[in-house]
């Protein structure tokens, strides 16, 4: 699905008009009960108000006519004008498929992050910018070949303080985890620190006591 299609789509207005309320903006699901043609669009316009009289009042008349329980909501593709009513077998139809305009909007922006970090990781030792490595290492959705690669380039950067904000992630991926792990172990011997045991503030190698907590290595 196209993330800019999707948040342009889901911010368009249209309303029912047998209950005049705003139709929800729905992702189409992949099957599709009819013809076998398809839905049309993988967007769909859907009105989801159970009060409203074409899916309060379907009940009945499916019943009557064809035997079973079923009902109709209205919906409306992208770029028409006239929409069209469609069986539904229960309330909860399409219920899970509303596309949640702030979730795509964040997807949106971390995605254009992720790109612009990328391009400029390669670049970012000479310029002494942790930024793009940092972040890439810290986006569970980056790419991974990418994410590996920016652990790689801490040790180069050699600042300490990716160690943080590292140590507060929590990774879903768990080679990434050990890299950037491998990283900071690394980045200590260079410079030669370690991490407190107790408080895990970072202090010089050869400290006999921590200068944080107080507590004797």
């Amino acid at each position: 699905m196209d993330i800019e299609r999707c948040i342009k789509l889901a911010s368009e207005e249209h309303s029912c008009p047998y209950c005049q309320e705003r139709l929800s903006c729905c992702e189409a699901p992949p099957f599709h009960i009819g013809d076998g043609l398809g839905w049309g669009s993988d967007i769909l316009f859907i009105c989801l108000n159970n009060n409203c009289s074409i899916f309060a009042k379907s009940w009945e008349q499916f019943e009557e006519r064809y035997g079973h329980r079923a009902s109709c909501r209205y919906m409306l593709l992208p770029g028409e004008d006239v929409g069209m009513t469609i069986m539904v077998g229960g309330a909860d139809a399409f219920t899970g498929s509303i596309i949640d305009l702030a979730a795509i909007s964040k997807q949106n922006e971390r995605h254009h992050k992720e790109t612009a970090y990328t391009e400029d990781l390669e670049g970012c030792v000479a310029k002494g910018n942790l930024t793009p490595a940092l972040c890439l290492v810290l986006d569970n959705s980056a790419d991974l070949a990418t994410r590996k690669r920016a652990c790689e380039l801490l040790i180069d950067l050699n600042n300490l303080d990716c160690i943080d904000p590292i140590r507060n992630h929590r990774f879903i991926h768990g080679e990434i985890e050990m890299q950037a792990n491998r990283a900071i172990k690394q980045l200590l011997q260079n410079n030669h620190r370690q991490e407190c045991p107790y408080c895990m503030e970072i202090i010089k190698s050869q400290a006999r006591m921590c200068k944080h907590c107080g507590k004797e290595l």
